[in-house]
């Protein structure tokens, strides 16, 4: 279920947060929405237990329209933060003319996976300096 954007109204970091775990491999998830005017500013993934497909766990993060945005290709199969490795060169990053979904997309290759959890973080600005 997709969460409408939310904003506060003071000048404060905003924040996505979703769980994931190797249940999710193969699919695509939604992290949330962000409103209108927002910029995004940094993207990553909290790896608490490493995945363990036979050959790789990816992560791809970015909008509905570009899912690879923020991020492509980034390795689960190691503990830790793992930082979002296209957000010096994208132009995915806001500011959004409207409200607009994040998802993630997560792709194992070999053996089914039997393990694997971690927390996709996309930080935010919204536009309330007016």
């Amino acid at each position: 279920m997709t969460t409408p954007a939310r904003e506060y109204t003071t000048q404060q970091l905003h924040y996505l947060r979703k769980g994931i775990t190797f249940a999710d491999l193969d699919t695509t998830v939604t992290l949330g929405v962000l409103p209108a005017g927002a910029i995004v500013d940094n993207a990553y993934v909290i790896v608490s237990t490493a995945f363990d497909s036979g050959t790789s766990d990816v992560l791809d993060i970015g909008t509905s329209g570009d899912g690879d945005g923020f991020a492509t290709d980034l390795g689960l199969q190691t503990a830790g933060k793992i930082a979002a490795d296209e957000l010096a060169t994208s132009d995915d990053l806001g500011p959004y003319a409207s409200d607009t979904t994040l998802q993630a997309t997560l792709v194992a290759a070999g053996t089914a996976a039997t393990a694997g959890a971690g927390e996709i973080v996309v930080t935010f600005l919204p536009d309330n300096d007016g």
